[in-house]
């Protein structure tokens, strides 16, 4: 979606024709309303005047058009080890039952040699493009790009001649001068995107344990982490304690990478995927110790403000105190049912704080000031 928003924009005189299969989601933008929580997204169908089409019907639309941009979801599938890239092939068919000659940019994640693998099924117009994208700020991702890249056969000088001219598209629809960019071969440019998730993720882990080790020997994890982060080949980023690493991309994407290394010695992804496991259980246990009488969990989603909770830690540490036994409540304004996994949802803010004697926050808010001695969370640097 925000793919096409971005490059729907009228100053770029493009026409954007978006296809989704979700009709409700569709009847939504076609009023210029936007299904997601993106501040950015809500802004510009609002306010911002844009070439932009939603259809919920596909027939015939790839016919005439100039490029086809997939973006289609892709989860990790436990019982096969990798992504499910089914919808992008699906898609991928679709495209060439009606136009043989259009190119197809996949933007999907995927895994390593994946489009490879399509243009042998298929034909070499197929490229790939990662995404480099925050969940609720995608939009404003796109608009200031830390890196624009396309994997593409640069032995093939028209192929080249297209990854330019959409490098230039990308980067005038931007709101950032001076972007660096990037033409490698589709293989190199999937491992890219697994890899700079798998390092992400692998911060997180890192501070993560650090927050632990403070925890448990009562220790000011703020100063060691800022002092730390002192030294500028470390820096003071991405180095908030979490209750672990979640939200669609890092958890699938870390478990692809790990599949990619069968057969080849390595022990640093693996560690990774098992220490998120074990940050989300040392985090369940400091809340069991307390001995609560009726824990409330404030907020399911991975980021403050968010609306989406789609794989976050908090659901994994909500799971195991229920496999404790422990009695469990939930304020998730997102939630309309009054129960979720088996959990009470209280919907008014201050009969969650009077109800429960522990509340955990994986995000620290406002909202939980006047309750703060009654809060569990980790978050060292979101207090204010």
């Amino acid at each position: 979606m925000s793919n096409a928003i971005l490059l729907a924009q009228e100053f770029l005189h493009t026409k954007v024709i978006l296809f989704d299969i979700n009709a409700e989601r569709i009847a939504s933008l076609k009023n210029n309303v936007s299904p997601l929580h993106d501040k950015e997204i809500i802004t510009y169908l609002s306010e911002h005047a844009l070439n932009f089409h939603p259809v919920d019907d596909d027939s015939g639309i790839y016919a005439d058009g100039d490029v086809v941009i997939i973006a289609t979801p892709t989860n990790y599938d436990v019982a096969s080890g990798k992504f499910d890239t089914s919808s992008v092939e699906a898609s991928i068919r679709a495209v060439r039952a009606q136009n043989s000659d259009v190119p197809i940019v996949i933007k999907s994640t995927i895994p390593i040699g994946f489009t490879d693998s399509m243009r042998s099924q298929f034909d070499d117009n197929i490229l790939f493009m990662p995404e480099f994208l925050r969940e609720g700020q995608a939009l404003y991702d796109n608009l200031h790009p830390s890196r624009i890249i396309v994997g593409v056969d640069d032995s093939n000088p028209a192929q080249s001649k297209f990854a330019s001219a959409l490098i230039k598209l990308y980067a005038k629809a931007s709101l950032k001068d001076d972007t660096e960019t990037l033409i490698i071969p589709p293989t190199e440019a999937e491992a890219v995107k697994l890899f700079a998730n798998s390092y992400l993720a692998t911060r997180i882990a890192f501070f993560n344990e650090l927050d632990s080790f403070a925890e448990k020997h009562n220790l000011d994890s703020q100063a060691i982490i800022t002092g730390v982060g002192l030294d500028p080949r470390i820096g003071q980023h991405y180095n908030n304690p979490s209750f672990g690493y979640g939200g669609y991309c890092l958890p699938k994407d870390t478990q692809q990478l790990k599949a990619n290394y069968e057969g080849i010695p390595a022990n640093v992804i693996h560690a990774v995927v098992d220490a998120n496991n074990t940050r989300k259980r040392f985090i369940a246990r400091q809340i069991i110790d307390k001995n609560p009488k009726h824990v409330g969990i404030y907020r399911l989603s991975m980021k403050k403000d968010a609306d989406n909770f789609r794989d976050s830690a908090v659901l994994d540490v909500l799971d195991i105190l229920k496999q404790h036994g422990v009695t469990l409540s939930s304020f998730e304004p997102a939630l309309e049912d009054d129960a979720f996994e088996n959990c009470t949802v209280i919907h008014d803010l201050s009969d969650f704080k009077s109800t429960c004697d522990v509340i955990v926050a994986n995000r620290w808010h406002k909202d939980l000031a006047d309750v703060a001695d009654k809060v569990y969370s980790r978050d060292v640097f979101g207090y204010s």
